[in-house]
């Protein structure tokens, strides 16, 4: 089973990037709650836009992404994190390309 990436940009106002980041974080947590699905995680910030915010995520395999990511509304910092971000920018989940 081979590792899966996640990204996600979001349009996040100034003012509510610090919180946005905690409940990254908690959100985090609350996906490895029940095992370690996620095995890393980098949140990043646009170098020309300080209001994009990425999650670059790497979980231990595309079933697990995929799980995980359809149990979203239910986690508890969920709701407050969307209420915060401005925009989803963009979401996608990539596996590694073999060329032979």
């Amino acid at each position: 089973m081979s590792k899966c990436s996640e990204f996600a940009v979001f349009k996040v106002p100034k003012k509510n990037k610090a919180r946005v980041i905690e409940l990254s974080l908690s959100i985090f947590k609350e996906m490895n709650s029940n095992g370690a699905v996620i095995i890393a995680h980098e949140i990043l910030q646009k170098t020309d836009d300080e209001n994009e915010l990425c999650w670059h995520l790497t979980w231990v395999s595309e079933k697990a992404a995929k799980e995980t990511t359809a149990k979203w509304p239910s986690f508890p910092s969920t709701k407050e994190f969307q209420s915060l971000v401005g925009d989803n920018v963009y979401y996608g989940h990539f596996i590694g390309a073999l060329y032979t």
